[in-house]
């Protein structure tokens, strides 16, 4: 846990078990509110071949995960945490005119 503490420059444990919450919470919710924007879009498991729904399935997660981070860290009162973690991100991806470094 140390490690992850000097990593994110956090101090406290109890902060850092709220971030990892935030994170448990985040992934398990992702799936969650991803199968209705599936069946809206109408991509099924049954219809097509696992091949085709899982890259399909994870371009829909990965912008979920994003902003449900940001929201559930924000009701966990670690929406700086997030925020900063997500521009860093966005940054390596190449989004990086859209911030001041």
């Amino acid at each position: 846990m140390k490690k992850l503490k000097d990593k994110w420059n956090i101090t406290s444990n109890f902060q850092l078990i709220i971030i990892l919450i935030v994170f448990a919470i985040t992934g398990s919710l992702s799936l969650v509110v991803s199968e209705p924007i599936l069946e809206i879009l109408g991509i099924k498991s049954s219809s097509m071949s696992p091949w085709l729904f899982t890259p399909l399935r994870l371009i829909i997660v990965f912008p979920v995960y994003q902003l449900l981070i940001l929201a559930i860290g924000f009701l966990f009162g670690q929406f700086n945490f997030f925020w900063q973690l997500e521009k860093k991100m966005l940054i390596k991806m190449g989004f990086s005119k859209f911030f001041n470094k």
